[in-house]
């Protein structure tokens, strides 16, 4: 793979916050990927590749290998760094990686709207038919397990919400409490509170929209909607997961590197922005934290602790979620996940 020259560009400065043996790119670092040229082989033009795992797992270093072996375009499948204000603290590619291969759906969305599965499945409908008339492979990464499963399964379509019904819900989320609004739930729609964990605001709080506005189950929408983008037997896909302490410990370490490539900044004009703070961006990992320190109510050492523990917290659910919905990823470690994906890629080309 060419890189560009680095001829005159200052050192990072994150050097001393990268693990060993991994390489640092830009303001973070990555599980070094190394590439022989005759382990990866070429593909046709109709090879899709699915790279899911939990947050700091490596799946970004190994889509950019693939990508730029297999003369690919990488596809955001995450639903925090579609947001243009988030750039350090959701890892999204640097700029100096997004050079050297074709990138597509990235830092493209104000943090000021609330953006959907829905909108990303029509918008990762465009890229894909776009890679294809290239010739090139589609490599689509990340770690939202509702965009995997809206691509391969369809989407149901619900009616828009009325304005009223959505305002009146997030109040009483804010009044009241998520425990209130999950016993509503379970009164209109037992089936689906029963599915839900009592402390998931953000669901929780769709799925009672939903009933009220409709008068049916959010389930019941599920089962009719829009069809799936992809055949999931017409990708290879792997899912990441390292070993759990190995995670936890990339975790922490590029949680420091990203305050000290700015994460800070980018959070306090975030935050001067006045933004509704149920948003998504608004509760990006880290962010919340952040802003607490900001406002002078913790510590930075506090406010990066709360931000490690979240997202330590969240790839367990990340990976009992595929686990559970999306069997058919390949579950692999790192290093282990160019051969997975090699052996995949051959037998889809029989």
């Amino acid at each position: 793979m060419n890189r560009p020259s680095r001829r005159g560009r200052r050192p990072s400065r994150l050097a001393a916050h990268a693990p060993r043996g991994e390489r640092r790119t830009g303001f973070r670092f990555r599980i070094l990927i190394r590439v022989n040229p005759h382990y990866v082989k070429a593909v046709s033009k109709s090879d899709v590749i699915l790279i899911a795992g939990p947050t700091a797992s490596g799946k970004s270093a190994l889509a950019l290998a693939l990508a730029g072996k297999l003369g690919g375009t990488i596809i955001n499948a995450d639903s925090m760094q579609v947001y243009r204000d988030l750039r350090i603290i959701t890892a999204r590619p640097t700029p100096d990686e997004e050079a050297l291969v074709p990138h597509r759906l990235y830092g493209y969305v104000d943090a000021a709207e609330n953006f959907s599965v829905g909108r990303w499945c029509m918008e990762v409908a465009a890229a894909l038919a776009a890679t294809r008339r290239l010739a090139r492979t589609a490599v689509i990464v990340g770690g939202t397990g509702l965009y995997f499963n809206a691509l391969t399964r369809g989407l149901s379509e619900v009616p828009p919400i009325p304005a009223e019904i959505r305002a009146g819900v997030r109040a009483r989320l804010a009044s009241e409490g998520v425990a209130a609004l999950h016993s509503e739930l379970a009164r209109h729609d037992a089936a689906a509170a029963a599915r839900l964990m009592p402390g998931d605001r953000s669901r929780i709080t769709r799925a009672l929209e939903v009933v009220l506005a409709t008068g049916r189950s959010l389930l019941e929408w599920h089962e009719e909607g829009k069809p799936a983008v992809l055949d999931p037997a017409l990708a290879a896909k792997v899912f990441l997961m390292p070993a759990r302490e190995a995670l936890f410990q990339r975790i922490g370490a590029r949680f420091d590197a990203m305050i000290a490539a700015g994460a800070i900044e980018e959070v306090r004009a975030l935050a001067a922005r006045g933004l509704d703070p149920d948003l998504p961006a608004m509760k990006a990992h880290g962010v919340p934290w952040l802003i607490r320190h900001l406002r002078g109510s913790i510590s930075l050492s506090d406010a990066a602790e709360g931000g490690k523990r979240d997202t330590r917290q969240y790839t367990k659910r990340q990976a009992t979620w595929f686990r559970n919905q999306l069997p058919d990823f390949a579950w692999v470690e790192p290093d282990q996940a160019l051969a997975a994906v090699e052996k995949q890629l051959q037998a889809l080309a029989r």
